[in-house]
Formats: structure tokens, C-alpha cells, sequence
């Protein structure tokens, strides 16, 4: 299994480096691909070294399988040359999410779309997965008819600067901006750049995604994303309401055996996600369970993710996993 990863000397390239080794994902041969700037640097995989490829030299190559995580433009431009060459492309960024043509999974929702004429699969936004995979078992039982959620999100989304800025400003150094703001002792009530509604990228790509990925252009979401100073991971605040009532307890039983969840939700020994024990993992994390009492059918929930792991790196190997296994690469 020929395995090229785009973007390797990256921030998520470099966790998909780490979670392909842990995940013992069957690579033959590795090809880190990397700027023009990055041409030539090594990199080490599982105790052996590899030299960082080009764009056209990796293409060349005719990887099995190459993991992209450089970029929308990059991917517009290259991720159609490798597919041409026949590889399969599972691309993090999002520049394919919304094509009509190309599927956008979560493995454990609607990896069973998947074929192997897809050469080009898209990889959802963080902020999207963690939320779609405690929605999506819910939503079969109960059905959705509205979320509103308001994330808290890391500022390891936005990549090294921002965490250069964060790290400046503990130190009382002055240095190079990824915000407008200061980030530490700060939230940023924006994620991404504004569209024409006033709503941020980061937003509406709660807004769409999670229509695609569970299939139904009905369920209604509205979405405020908060950029905070955290390295662990995304926190979500997310209330949902239902076409059909529900029950605490069955709620909690849904979510215990949904696959890649994990249930934490005891008030009385103060047990609920946060980020900085979901960093490194691979689950999301849910808690805070409860129901919203100001109107019928509605529940409200707290929701945590690393979003460098499932967020990014490890769902789109986990997208990978289910190709190999089901011999569609």
C-alpha cells in the first residue's frame, strides 16, 4: 500500500503521520509531500526516514492513497491530477465538501456510500464530526428538527501561528499574528472569514455539512463558533430538538453503544468532557446530558473532541481503514 500524505510537514499532516503508525494502517511505502519550500527535508515513519516529495514528483509516484491536508487551493488544483493518475484522495480541507459529485464521511454514519469510483472523498470540518456522530443515532430514533449549536474551538484549528501567538502572549513577547486579537485571557467570536449573512465559514459549515453527511436537508442548524485559547480540542455546546420525545436514560444508552463515543455524564462526581483530556484521543466525548425544560422534545448536550485526531487525522485514515478493508483501493 503505496500511501502519499500531502502536507506532511503540517500540523494535521504531521498528527496523520503519528495516527497511521499507532493505527498500524498497512504503508508498503510512504511519500511525505510537502511546499516546494519543504522539498527535500526528512521526515522519520515508524523508525525509517523519508525525503519530502513535490506536488508533481508525488502524482508521478501513483500512490494507492494519498491524504491531503495542505489547503482548499491546493487541493482544487492537485487532488484531480492524482485521482487522474489513479489514486484515491481523501482530502481534508474544503474544497470538495459541498460538490454534489463527491461524498463527505464519517466512517461510522455513511462509510457505506463509499465505491471505487470514488477518487475523490471528502473529508468533513472538526467542528462538523464530532457533532454529526452524537447527532446521527439520535436523530434515527427521535427525529431532528433543529440544532443550535455554539462551539468553543481551538487554536490548534488555525495551525503553528496561532499557537506561536498563544504561546507570545503567556510569555509577554511580541510577535507574529494568526488573529486580529490577542487570544490569550480572550475568545474571538469568529472562526474563519464572514459571508454575506453575517455568518462566519466555520459556521455555515456546520450548517451544510451536517445535512450531507446525515442526509436530510430538513434538519434545521444555526451555529455561533468561538475561537478560544486551548490547545486540546473543540467544545461544543449543542441543543437539539426533536420531532419525537425521548428518554434521559435511553438518550445515554443510544450514545453508549454509538461506535467512537464516549459517555461522560455524572453530576454528582463532576464527570464531563473537556479538552484537556480529550487531547490525543480518538473518541468523541458527550456529557452534560439533560433536558432543555423551556420547550418540548428538546435536549441539550456538551460535546468534546481533539480536532487535530478525529477531527481531521484520524477519520480520514479511519476513511482509508474502510477503503483497504472492503477492496475498494
Amino acid at each position: 500500500m503505496k500511501v502519499a500524505v500531502v502536507g506532511a510537514t503540517g500540523m494535521v499532516g504531521e498528527v496523520m503521520l503519528q495516527v497511521l503508525a499507532e493505527r498500524n494502517f498497512p504503508v508498503t511505502e510512504l511519500i511525505p509531500v510537502a511546499s516546494e519550500k519543504s522539498v527535500g527535508k526528512e521526515i522519520e515513519f515508524k523508525g525509517k526516514k523519508y525525503k519530502v516529495v513535490g506536488m508533481q514528483t508525488a502524482v508521478d509516484m501513483k500512490a494507492d492513497i494519498a491524504l491531503f491536508s495542505a489547503g482548499g487551493q491546493t487541493s482544487l488544483d492537485w487532488a484531480p491530477k492524482f485521482a487522474a493518475a489513479g489514486t484515491t484522495v481523501i482530502d481534508n480541507s474544503s474544497a470538495w465538501r459541498m460538490d454534489p459529485t463527491k461524498k463527505l464521511v464519517v466512517p461510522e454514519i455513511n462509510a457505506s456510500l463509499l465505491t471505487k469510483e470514488d477518487k475523490i472523498i471528502a473529508n468533513p470540518n472538526c467542528s462538523t464530526i464530532q457533532m454529526v456522530l452524537v447527532l446521527a443515532p439520535l436523530h434515527k430514533k427521535y427525529n431532528i428538527k433543529r440544532v443550535i449549536v455554539s462551539t468553543y474551538q481551538s487554536i490548534t484549528g488555525t495551525g503553528v501561528k496561532a499557537v506561536q501567538q498563544l504561546e507570545n502572549e503567556y510569555a509577554g513577547v511580541q510577535g507574529e499574528m494568526a488573529y486580529k486579537y490577542p487570544i490569550h485571557r480572550n475568545a474571538i467570536p469568529q472562526c474563519d472569514v464572514f459571508e454575506d449573512n453575517g455568518y462566519t465559514k466555520e459556521e455555515m459549515k456546520l450548517v451544510r455539512e451536517t445535512q450531507k453527511i446525515i442526509g436530510d436537508d430538513n434538519i434545521k442548524v444555526t451555529a455561533t463558533a468561538v475561537r478560544v485559547p486551548i490547545v486540546g480540542g473543540h467544545s461544543e455546546a449543542v441543543n437539539v430538538a426533536f420531532e419525537n420525545d425521548f428518554d434521559i436514560n435511553e438518550v445515554r444508552n443510544i450514545l453508549h453503544h454509538t461506535d467512537g463515543v464516549v459517555v461522560q455524564d455524572n453530576t454528582d462526581t463532576y464527570t464531563y468532557p473537556m479538552p484537556m483530556y480529550a487531547q490525543g484521543k480518538d473518541e468523541v466525548f458527550v456529557g452534560r446530558i439533560r433536558r432543555d425544560e423551556s420547550q418540548p422534545n428538546t435536549l441539550n448536550m456538551w460535546i468534546v473532541a481533539d480536532n487535530l485526531r478525529k477531527g481531521a487525522a484520524t477519520n480520514t485514515i479511519q476513511i482509508a481503514e474502510y477503503l483497504v478493508a472492503n477492496g475498494l483501493v
